[in-house]
């Protein structure tokens, strides 16, 4: 998109995110995340394609520059709440160790939010 190297997303991901999911063509071809705070795409496809913030069913922490963004999908956890409270980062990752999470479907890059956790 503006010459960053992105992710792969899954199109389950991509279903599981936009607001009307049943009138989206899904291509065989790669899709990506974008991460970049300042750009209203969520979603591209290798062919030019784009999904826009505002055809997602919900917000995305990291486009919206807040401290109470979601960053954890799968127990709805804010950013300024992982940081006052140190017993969720453990918590999180030991329900991840046991497969207890939804992060391809929940989370909107369809990632685990460990690498996100606030510093």
């Amino acid at each position: 998109m503006n010459g960053q190297a992105y992710k792969e997303v899954s199109s389950r991901t991509i279903l599981h995110h936009i607001k009307e999911p049943w009138r989206w063509n899904a291509k065989q071809q790669t899709y990506y995340f974008c991460e970049d705070p300042n750009c209203e795409v969520v979603y591209f496809g290798q062919d030019n394609s784009v999904i826009n913030t505002d055809e997602l069913r919900n917000p995305v922490g990291i486009k919206e520059n807040s401290s109470t963004s979601l960053f954890c999908y799968c127990f709805g956890v804010s950013y300024r709440y992982a940081a006052e409270n140190q017993e969720i980062k453990q918590f999180i990752s030991e329900k991840t160790s046991s497969g207890i999470c939804a992060c391809e479907v929940r989370n909107p890059s369809g990632r685990c939010c460990l690498k996100d956790f606030p510093k």
